[in-house]
C-alpha cells in the first residue's frame, strides 16, 4: 500500500456478510468527475495489486480500490458466502455503504466475474462493467490452469510458486522482491479461502447484462480459451465492445496498465456522453 498513490479515506463497510475494505482515491475533481470507478481485484490480490494502474486512472476519476470478500486482504467474512446472488448482494451493500449510487467497475480475472456477476443480479446502482481478462465469465479455466493454480493457494514451496506465477504472467520473471509476489506468497501461506467457487454464467444470464461493458481478452491468457471467450462475449453481450489483445498474458493489468488507462478513459467517456455500444 505504501507504494500506491495516497488514499485519501479508508473504509470498512458492513455488509450481510462482512465487512469491506475501501479506499478512495480522489482524482482531480473528486466526485465531480463523474462516476467514480471501483477496482475489483483477482483472486488474493487485493488493492495493491493495482499499484502499476492507480496513477493513469487517477489522472482523470475518483477510484475506489475494494479487498473482495472472502479473499485474501482487509475485508473480513463473518457469514457463509453461499452463491452468486450472495457475492451480487455485499457488493451492492458496499456500493450503498460507500454512498455510490453510480458506479463504473473495473475487474480483472476473478474481479472481472465479480463486475459481471454484479451487473446480472444488482446492477441498479452500476454504470458500466470493464473487464480484464475475466475467469469464469465467458470460457472455463482450463484443466491444466486449475491444477497448476493449486500453488497460488496452498503451503507449497515458493519456487514452484514463482514458476506458476511466470506462467501465468506468460513466462515473465517474477522477482521474488516485488511486493505483488510477497502478496500472493502470504495469502498462499496464511489465508484459507471459505465460501462457493464461482460458476460460469449461462448464455440467458449474459444476454441479460444490461449495462455498457469492454471487454479485453488477453491473446496468451492460460485461465482462459481466448478465442472461446472472444467468440462468447461477441455473440452474447447486447452492449459490448468486446476486443483481443493478442500479446498480452493473464497479468494484463501490469503489462498494460497505460494503454489500459487510456481505452478505459475513452470508454467512460461514452458510456457519460451517451455513446457507448
Amino acid at each position: 500500500m505504501a507504494e500506491l498513490p495516497p488514499y485519501s479515506e479508508s473504509f470498512d463497510i458492513a455488509t450481510s456478510f462482512g465487512t469491506v475494505r475501501a479506499y478512495r482515491f480522489d482524482g482531480p475533481g473528486g466526485l465531480s468527475d463523474g462516476p467514480p470507478v471501483v477496482l475489483l481485484p483477482g483472486r488474493s490480490g487485493s488493492t495493491p495489486m493495482w499499484r502499476d494502474n492507480i496513477p493513469q486512472l487517477l489522472a482523470r476519476r475518483t477510484l475506489f480500490g475494494l479487498d473482495l470478500l472472502g479473499e485474501a486482504g482487509m475485508s473480513v467474512q463473518h457469514k457463509p458466502i453461499r452463491d452468486a446472488a450472495d457475492e451480487a448482494q455485499w457488493l451492492d451493500e458496499t456500493l450503498a455503504g460507500l454512498g455510490l449510487d453510480s458506479a463504473h467497475l473495473l475487474g480483472v480475472s476473478i474481479g472481472g466475474w465479480t463486475a459481471v456477476n454484479a451487473a446480472i443480479h444488482r446492477p441498479a446502482r452500476i454504470a458500466s462493467v470493464a473487464l480484464l481478462d475475466p475467469v469464469m465469465t465467458f470460457a472455463p479455466v482450463p484443466a491444466k490452469a486449475v491444477a497448476a493454480s493449486l500453488a497460488l493457494f496452498l503451503p507449497v514451496p515458493r519456487q514452484l510458486r514463482r514458476r506458476v506465477l511466470s506462467w501465468i504472467a506468460g513466462g515473465a520473471d517474477i522477482d521474488q522482491s516485488q511486493p505483488e509476489e510477497q502478496l500472493l506468497s502470504a495469502a498462499a501461506k496464511c489465508f484459507a479461502i471459505d465460501k462457493a467457487m464461482p460458476k460460469l454464467f449461462t448464455d440467458d444470464q449474459l444476454r441479460s447484462l444490461q449495462r455498457p461493458t469492454l471487454v479485453l481478452i488477453a491473446g496468451r491468457s492460460v485461465m482462459l480459451d481466448p478465442a472461446r471467450a472472444l467468440a462468447t462475449a461477441r455473440r452474447l453481450l447486447p452492449q459490448g465492445q468486446i476486443e483481443l489483445w493478442p500479446d498480452a498474458s493473464h497479468a494484463i493489468n501490469g503489462e498494460y496498465p497505460d494503454e489500459i488507462a487510456a481505452r478505459a478513459h475513452n470508454f467512460w467517456d461514452e458510456v457519460e456522453t451517451g455513446a457507448s455500444a
